[in-house]
Parts: structure tokens; sequence; C-alpha cells
């Protein structure tokens, strides 16, 4: 459920997802997290509005004390919003590639 956040009155939203590539068989393909498909049901009904282009969506993310502003995108084939983790942010964290992982974050949309 989203809680109003003072941060500019923008919903925030905690989740844990699970962490992998988008093409499991591309070692050096894209890294996301995988959001929880229903929370994804929910922010599409409530924030649909706000996506761009190829159904992306601005917001801010954070994982432990790294905070960043970033693009959800929505991926049909997993029906769910992807969140794209950066090499440096990985670092940061001990964000490890792994069958199962999951990682804590918040978004802010």
């Amino acid at each position: 459920m989203p809680k109003l956040n003072d941060k500019m009155g923008l919903m925030k939203y905690e989740f844990t997802g699970e962490f992998r590539r988008h093409h499991e068989e591309d070692a050096c393909g894209w890294n996301f997290l995988f959001m929880p498909e229903e929370l994804a049901k929910e922010i599409r009904i409530l924030h649909k509005q706000q996506e761009e282009g190829w159904g992306r969506m601005k917001v801010t993310a954070k994982i432990g004390k790294t905070e960043w502003k970033t693009s959800i995108w929505f991926d049909t084939k997993n029906d769910t919003y992807l969140l794209p983790i950066k090499a440096e942010i990985r670092k940061k964290e001990k964000i490890e590639m792994g069958i199962g992982n999951e990682v804590k974050t918040t978004i802010w949309v």
C-alpha cells in the first residue's frame, strides 16, 4: 500500500523484488529489479498517466543508503515494472547476481 510522502507529495512504495538479468542467457545484459506483479498493477492503475514512451515512468529509487533518480519500465512479457540497477549501485550496495536474489527497495512515484 502506498504512503503519501513528504518528498514533494509523491507516493512512496516499499517492496522486495527479484534481481536478475532481463535475458538470462546474455551475460552482459541489463540488470533489473523485477517489481512484484501486484504492486506493479497498483502503480499502473494509479499512475499510468505519468508513463512516457515504451511504458517508462520517472521515479526516485533507494536501495540501502543509495538514492538516485531513474525510471521504471513496464515489461509486457513479465507483466511488471523493471527497475534498472547500474553497476555503480550494485557495487556500492553489494548486490550480486544469483537465482532468487531479492533486494529491498523504495521508490517514489
